[in-house]
């Protein structure tokens, strides 16, 4: 980003999303987020299986309904928006799924599947629906032949070629890649990384990409956010993070990266035990004490919120 800060164009504050249980207790999914992106800008979402990335995702394009909190798009809170009002919005903001295969319809064809859309959010005609769809494919880089075909005729990276294609055939603003490469082949997971670079340098857009692989991250993200049940602990420049991790937390992951370089590798810093149950999870606490190595009685008392310790490198830990 060369340093430039640039136009805004998400803004999430406070986000909650929980899920009452008929015992009367509740999931605490996603605990009270903030989280902004800027124009042209790809913002990774980093966390484990169940920390509530992929639901923060999923409340942005307003496929799950957040319990509270605002999701400022171009300066309108989505929330508020009612159906036909969020119509209007929803072709800026759309959505790239893990599993390249089972998020496509079976019984339709490519050019259908890119098409839908196009059908639902715009006034398109057949014929200009055609040319766009057209478009579409020659951004993701397939040739015209894959338009008739089923998604069990083409290849998984073709599927999420595809997957990418219909995300793109309204012009978004911001698109929300959740885990986009984690089920595919290292071979098809290099050429979609290096295709969602071209597509953002040409198209200007805005990304989320959630995911648990933190080498992608480094080659794709701009800044990153570290999720852990459900809170943001740690965020900021992507290589800053990665230079200079300073949650116990970021520290564990990055030391559970393994590096082609065998002679290169980032500091361990293990942590006991497992990962809490989400479940009525305290909120006057830090939620890694049970796991923390270096956990004071502070940790034990009071829930600490994310500070600037350097310019744009927020951290949520009493010991920083």
């Amino acid at each position: 980003m060369g340093g430039k800060r640039l136009k805004k164009i998400l803004d999430v504050i406070n986000l909650q999303k929980y899920y009452p249980l008929k015992s009367g207790d509740k999931v605490c999914a996603v605990n009270g987020i903030n989280i902004s992106i800027c124009k042209g800008e790809t913002l990774g979402l980093v966390g484990e299986s169940g920390c509530g990335k992929t639901t923060t995702g999923k409340c942005l394009v307003k496929l799950i309904e957040p319990s509270s909190g605002q999701i400022i798009f171009e300066g309108k809170d989505i929330n508020l928006l009612k159906n036909e009002e969020f119509r209007k919005t929803r072709k800026d903001i759309q959505i790239v799924f893990q599993d390249p295969y089972d998020s496509l319809n079976p019984r339709k064809r490519a050019k259908e599947i890119i098409e839908d859309p196009l059908i639902a959010l715009t006034k398109t005609g057949k014929r200009e629906r055609l040319d766009k769809v057209k478009e579409a494919l020659e951004m993701v880089e397939l040739n015209e032949n894959r338009l008739y075909k089923y998604p069990i005729q083409l290849t998984q990276g073709e599927q999420q070629r595809i997957g990418v294609a219909r995300a793109l055939i309204t012009n978004p603003k911001l698109v929300i890649l959740d885990e986009p490469t984690s089920l595919l082949d290292i071979r098809f997971r290099a050429e979609i990384i290096i295709l969602l670079k071209k597509l953002q340098q040409k198209l200007d857009m805005a990304y989320l990409f959630i995911t648990h692989d933190l080498p992608v991250i480094y080659q794709l993200c701009h800044r990153v956010a570290i999720m852990y049940l459900g809170r943001i602990v740690e965020e900021g420049p992507t290589k800053e993070v990665f230079n200079s991790p300073q949650h116990p937390y970021t520290k564990a992951l990055l030391g559970s990266v393994l590096l082609p370089d065998i002679d290169q590798k980032f500091d361990s810093f293990p942590l006991k035990g497992e990962v809490p149950s989400p479940i009525n999870l305290p909120s006057d606490r830090c939620n890694l004490t049970p796991r923390c190595p270096i956990a004071s009685e502070m940790c034990k008392k009071s829930l600490p919120h994310l500070v600037e310790i350097s310019k744009d490198h927020y951290c949520a830990c009493f010991r920083v």
